[in-house]
């Protein structure tokens, strides 16, 4: 069976860049702490990659911090500091704030105090885009990191959150982007590595491929990469409501990433589409891949004002520079066969 993956949201395919550079990165045996030429070498792997990364967020001149992954970020730039974060916030950082800001129905929402809120540049689940403040005390870029034209230095927040895994690096690195002049309290201490915010030997096989695949995919976005790919999804969501469901496209009206689509299909779990479109060869997901495991209706569907039942009956389709259309027509047959199928039953 031909499979195809349309879940790019939760996680990339390694970019070849990135797989080239983490084996070159396998080589160099070296500590980046230690002073000896071996140790330099690795610091210098480093040292590029954070400069990759600076410059493929447009954060040249703000401290790029590695970590395990956006999660890790998030506590980094979250904890104690009593922030709010908006109703559709992604689980790792709502979990450090106190507060909770209502979204409207397209799941947009309304800061008025932006040094004391946290606010996500675009949604894992709908891919909605917000507005983001001046003065923005932490944005989770993660999502549109990559996807969209991004200039932390421009965009007026104190803090960003990133994560390799979601632009084609590998999983298990992220960063903390923290404006220059700033400082965090570390959540892990010990030798004092990444300028005493974050202790622990760095993940240097992690870091060199993270830098690669943010240079690459900077690369991609200049290249007008994400715009084609806007094209295939504006196919696969013309060519699901030609079907004469009564379907729910999600946040359609209001800015999205260009790669994703949110559907409601009444009548119809999000899980058990997941399972159909497995067996049928499409990888597809009901929800944020960090809430794997949890059969529940999406919080993020819930605060825009969706009820229970329709929240349970959503799934995300997330697709990628190398989906085609072809691919997105197939999945449209197959879905599109099975919720007839649904329905009839039903009837």
């Amino acid at each position: 069976m031909r499979r195809s993956y349309l879940d790019w949201n939760a996680t990339t395919p390694l970019r070849p860049e990135a797989k080239a550079a983490m084996v070159a990165a396998m080589e160099v045996v070296g500590n980046p702490s230690s002073v000896h030429s071996e140790g330099r070498a690795a610091k210098a792997l480093i040292e590029k990659a954070r400069v990759q990364v600076a410059a493929a967020l447009g954060a040249e001149g703000a401290d790029i911090v590695f970590t395990s992954g956006a999660t890790e970020a998030a506590a980094l730039a979250c904890a104690g500091r009593g922030l709010a974060c908006a109703a559709v916030e992604h689980e790792a950082v709502a979990a450090w704030c106190d507060g909770v800001l209502p979204v409207d129905a397209q799941g947009r929402v309304a800061v008025t105090d932006p040094a004391r809120t946290a606010l996500q540049l675009a949604n894992s689940e709908t891919g909605v885009v917000q507005d983001l403040p001046q003065g923005l005390a932490v944005s989770d870029l993660t999502q549109g990191f990559g996807k969209l034209p991004l200039a932390f230095n421009w965009l007026g927040c104190d803090m960003g959150l990133v994560a390799a895994h979601k632009l084609g690096g590998p999983k298990g690195v992220g960063a903390l982007v923290l404006r220059r002049g700033l400082d965090v309290s570390p959540q892990l201490k010990g030798g004092g590595q990444e300028m005493g915010r974050r202790a622990g030997t760095e993940n240097l096989i992690g870091i060199a491929g993270f830098g690669a695949a943010a240079a690459a995919a900077a690369r991609d976005l200049a290249d007008g990469v994400w715009e084609q790919v806007a094209e295939i999804r504006n196919i696969l969501d013309s060519a699901l409501s030609a079907q004469g469901f009564e379907t729910i496209s999600v946040g359609k009206l209001v800015p999205r990433l260009p790669n994703t689509l949110c559907i409601i299909a009444p009548g119809w779990k999000g899980e058990t589409q997941v399972m159909a479109m497995d067996l049928a060869g499409f990888a597809v997901s009901a929800g944020s891949a960090c809430s794997s495991g949890k059969v529940r209706a999406s919080r993020v569907l819930r605060a825009m004002g969706y009820d229970e039942g329709q929240a349970a009956q959503a799934i995300r389709i997330s697709i990628g520079p190398s989906t085609t259309e072809e691919e997105v027509l197939r999945f449209t047959e197959a879905w599109s066969r099975d919720y007839r199928r649904i329905r009839s039953r039903a009837a």
